[in-house]
């Protein structure tokens, strides 16, 4: 192909240029109750039915809160929330098991399963543990079923407001991987065929 450069796919290609990803917090409790918070980018629905699926390692407290509690939320952070979502990468104590820095996060509790969400972001979903998949190299991906789901009030699709204006007004977080990120205010219309169907 003209103008390209072939990617040495022995290693990961991933970091070798920019790509887009929403950004969410996952919550899970491990076997004491103590909440976690996670940041993942690799995340996405899992069809068009309520199923959510993102990636992580069994090495992660993430995983292993998963495999064992069989529930997580996932918090779509707004861009205000950036520095929060930072701060959740922050490493375990010394005795590996807690997260300090967790006690400064405002939370609300899940409605339906036992869990919290990260207080003032847009979306919140609820999920029981599907199914994990392993052996993506050192990768997982672990899917669950959402039993329920919350939006704030001032990002819900309404057929009174714009859906532009509305971006405008409750603008969203994006990943941009590797290492940067970006707010989107400004959207456009995607141009579908007349006949496209999903």
């Amino acid at each position: 192909m003209k103008n390209t450069i072939s990617l040495d796919t022995s290693q990961p290609i991933w970091n070798r240029f920019y790509w887009i990803a929403p950004l969410v917090l996952i919550g899970t409790s491990d076997s004491d109750g103590q909440m976690d918070f996670a940041p993942k980018h690799m995340v996405t629905p899992m069809g068009w039915d309520n199923y959510f699926g993102f990636v992580c390692t069994p090495r992660h407290k993430t995983y292993q809160n998963i495999q064992e509690n069989k529930v997580f939320t996932v918090t779509y952070v707004r861009p205000t929330q950036l520095l929060l979502s930072s701060l959740a990468a922050t490493p375990r104590c010394d005795d590996d098991q807690s997260k300090s820095i967790l006690s400064i996060f405002q939370t609300e509790p899940a409605s339906q399963i036992e869990g919290e969400f990260l207080k003032d972001g847009y979306i919140f979903l609820e999920c029981r543990h599907y199914k994990t998949i392993d052996d993506f190299g050192v990768n997982s991906l672990i899917t669950g079923t959402v039993v329920a789901a919350h939006i704030h009030e001032d990002a819900l699709r309404t057929s009174e407001l714009d859906d532009a204006e509305l971006i405008q007004k409750a603008p969203l977080l994006a990943y941009v991987n590797p290492h940067r990120f970006s707010t989107i205010s400004e959207t456009n219309v995607f141009p579908f065929p007349d006949n496209m169907k999903k």
